[in-house]
């Protein structure tokens, strides 16, 4: 690592949370530390023929917006957790910094300008994340067991004690897991907890390597009775978690808006953040503007997040899905909710769906798209190839949740210039405050004369 001369113009965050500047000859250099209207130097850790990579080693004008972290383990020194990567950057120009990645990708990578920018949806900026997978590490040479985020840039755990992203009554939970791991036998074989937080239960997921022993299993019932919390081991992969102990309280989140309660195993995919996941339902469901007697297809339905709440409104919604465990959950979803009779899912395989497949599925007059950070090319491809099909009835509106602003702005591309759409709306979700994570909520609406 060397210390460059040259003062630098920080122009932009990339998707790493890291600045972009160029030198003089023109070689993009990538900023750990650095905020946009920035000038600094950096050292640099990595050349390369196009670009650098380095640290912030000064600043000489420092921006407006950078603030003081809010989190002691955050940082770019050694050992900094790398949970999070713009703490030094306010709140709000987060926000901005992502609306503005959102729509340089949707201009650059697809040319597709929406017609309007919503308003953020946004919450609170600490304690929001309600799920995360915490490693785990005896250090011999120290003595101790390590429970956090991996260092920044490292596969080693980084020294935490607290963590203002997490919700208070779990990152408290932090020094005496610690000191739970390093009291038992097997704490050299354990290598992660899985965190899920529900409205009314903290589910802690051990995965362990060997099976526990009595005295192992005793300590963590100890733990659980003393702070209020529900243990699951993992043997194996995630569908090979199951209760410390039957008949615990049951794990779930609600909707109070769609009166919906939603039960769910700690391994299965909910939303990190369930402050912010209750608003997109809202809005999600607002923009989709479902009417009476209306038919709507949930891509990608999960356990029926969005597929539910649709119910409540639609005469009908079909939820597919490619998980045979998640739709078994959904349906277990709708039952316990009474929407079996207005909700039917299927397991589908959504990422090699071609023009016959989206046929045989049939028509819908609406869409929710929520796919993973993939997105949904084959279904947007699917939708192209069959513009100009006779037989095909498009929906007339696509509301598409994403979590990728790339691969959204690679189906845009298709929806707006192949497939017969204007993208009437897009905007950003606060969903991970303090990191470079973008997810957005775009609309897709059929243009009359196509």
């Amino acid at each position: 690592m060397y210390e460059s001369d040259e003062w630098l113009q920080v122009e932009s965050l990339d998707l790493e949370g890291q600045g972009v500047a160029h030198r003089a000859n023109g070689k993009v250099v990538f900023i750990e530390g650095a905020l946009p209207g920035e000038q600094v130097r950096v050292n640099v850790a990595r050349r390369k023929n196009q670009w650098e990579q380095g640290q912030v080693s000064a600043v000489c004008r420092e921006s407006s917006q950078r603030v003081r972290p809010g989190c002691p383990h955050f940082g770019l020194h050694a050992g900094a957790c790398g949970g999070c990567k713009v703490q030094h950057l306010h709140p709000a120009a987060q926000i901005a910094v992502k609306q503005r990645v959102l729509e340089d990708n949707l201009l650059h990578l697809a040319k597709v300008v929406p017609q309007r920018i919503l308003r953020p949806l946004q919450g609170p900026a600490w304690g929001y994340r309600h799920r995360a997978r915490l490693s785990v590490r005896h250090v011999v040479k120290k003595g101790c067991v390590l429970v956090g985020f991996h260092e920044r840039k490292s596969r080693y755990v980084a020294d935490m004690t607290a963590c203002p992203v997490l919700p208070p009554h779990v990152g408290a939970l932090l020094p005496s897991l610690r000191q739970l791991i390093g009291s038992m036998h097997a704490r050299d074989r354990l290598p992660q907890i899985e965190v899920a937080v529900g409205d009314d239960v903290i589910a802690l997921v051990l995965r362990h390597l060997e099976p526990l022993s009595a005295h192992d299993l005793a300590r963590l019932r100890a733990f659980a009775a003393e702070r209020g919390v529900q243990w699951w081991l993992q043997p194996g992969g995630p569908d090979t978690a199951v209760p410390l102990d039957a008949g615990g309280a049951e794990l779930n989140y609600r909707l109070p808006e769609f009166d919906l309660t939603m039960p769910f195993k700690p391994t299965d995919f909910t939303q990190v953040n369930l402050g912010i996941n209750r608003v997109l339902v809202s809005q999600a469901l607002r923009h989709l503007d479902v009417q009476p007697g209306e038919r709507v297809i949930d891509w990608f339905c999960g356990l029926g997040n969005f597929t539910l709440a649709i119910a409540r409104r639609a005469q009908d919604v079909l939820g597919l899905e490619g998980s045979e465990a998640l739709v078994r959950r959904a349906r277990d979803n709708a039952a316990r909710n009474g929407l079996s009779a207005r909700t039917r899912f299927e397991a589908r395989n959504l990422f090699e769906l071609d023009a016959a497949g989206l046929m045989d599925i049939g028509s819908a007059q609406r869409w929710l798209v929520d796919p993973p950070r993939e997105g949904a090319f084959a279904l947007a491809k699917s939708v192209a190839d069959l513009a100009q099909v006779p037989e095909w009835r498009p929906p007339r509106r696509i509301v598409y949740v994403s979590c990728n602003p790339a691969t959204l702005a690679r189906d845009a591309g298709l929806l707006v210039h192949q497939a017969g759409y204007a993208c009437s709306a897009a905007g950003v979700i606060d969903m991970f405050p303090h990191t470079a994570h973008v997810e957005s909520l775009a609309i897709f609406d059929r243009k009359t004369s196509a």
